[in-house]
């Protein structure tokens, strides 16, 4: 009864592993979702700091990748970090 019930085990821990090694292969096959439509906010990080004051700003959503900086003290913002995801 012991050897029955070890062989029921073992088959079914492959059933599991044979499943989720098929559903995380089949994840890296599927394409990279379409980017939004115009107008719809991205995800960005982006770090803008003023060279007058020291302000800074982390820009988090924008309407396009590759925004242009905000504007403080009268004058553009320079881009200190960019980590795309």
């Amino acid at each position: 009864m012991g050897q029955i019930l070890s062989i029921l085990m073992a088959v079914m821990a492959f059933l599991v592993i044979y499943t989720v090694g098929v559903k995380m292969m089949a994840s890296f096959s599927r394409s990279p979702p379409p980017p939004p439509p115009d107008g719809e906010l991205r995800k960005v990080r982006m770090t803008f700091q003023c060279q007058s004051c020291g302000t800074e700003v982390r820009m988090t959503k924008a309407p396009e990748t590759n925004p242009d900086g905000p504007s403080c003290c009268m004058q553009e913002m320079e881009l200190v970090h960019n980590s795309e995801e």
